[in-house]
């Protein structure tokens, strides 16, 4: 089971983007927390907590315990707005769970052991990561953090699919049910060969500067 991660927050009796922008200035995130068919409530979050929050994956991918004075609501971050160049999140939207009904998110992957595979140590291989995150549903208290792809046995050729991602107990890939063309690679292991330089055509005339064949320049 994840950790559990608190955010706090107020409630925020002023709405509208004056109100916002009072916020901002004060070092204030304007938020909103909706879902679980209770009314959307308007929220305020210290900027520095948001901003350290948000270095970290599980932020976005996890169940966070919202504590709004005093109150604890199960959510997940479901909509972000950051500032175009400053480290400044503008605006959070957040959606309450109910713990006994499955829910989909999408985690990162985290790939394992992959410079000492095979495919790692042989020369002219690319690996590629063709997916850094992946959907997945479950109930919020299987909810993992990431998903670990061990690649210690990856050889040059190889692929790696989605049915072939160890889950956690109580966690699936909805995209699966839907058919085999949904089972997309998540990593390749292709050789690359450089092509060699073509020889010049019989009766070739030289380009100016060059020897002839057989010729000292």
């Amino acid at each position: 089971m994840a950790k559990t991660h608190v955010i706090r927050a107020e409630v925020r009796k002023d709405a509208g983007k004056g109100a916002s922008r009072r916020l901002r200035r004060a070092s204030y995130v304007p938020a909103v927390v909706y879902g679980a068919g209770q009314p959307a409530e308007n929220i305020q979050i210290e900027h520095n907590t948001i901003l350290l929050a948000a270095k970290h994956e599980w932020f976005f991918s996890s169940v966070l315990d919202l504590e709004v004075d005093g109150k604890v609501q199960k959510v997940l971050v479901r909509d972000w707005q950051k500032h175009p160049y400053k480290q400044q999140m503008l605006h959070l939207d957040f959606l309450r769970i109910d713990e006994h009904h499955a829910i989909r998110v999408s985690v990162p992957l985290h790939f394992l052991n992959q410079e000492s595979s095979p495919a790692g140590k042989t020369g002219g291989v690319v690996i590629s990561h063709n997916l850094t995150e992946v959907e997945i549903s479950c109930l919020p208290k299987d909810l993992p953090e990431f998903i670990e792809v061990d690649l210690a046995n990856l050889k040059p050729g190889d692929i790696v699919h989605l049915s072939q991602l160890k889950l956690p107990a109580g966690v699936e890939i909805p995209a699966l049910h839907l058919g085999a063309d949904h089972d997309i690679a998540v990593v390749t292991a292709v050789t690359v060969r450089e092509e060699a330089e073509p020889a010049p055509a019989e009766g070739a005339t030289p380009a100016e500067g060059e020897a002839k064949p057989g010729e000292k320049k």
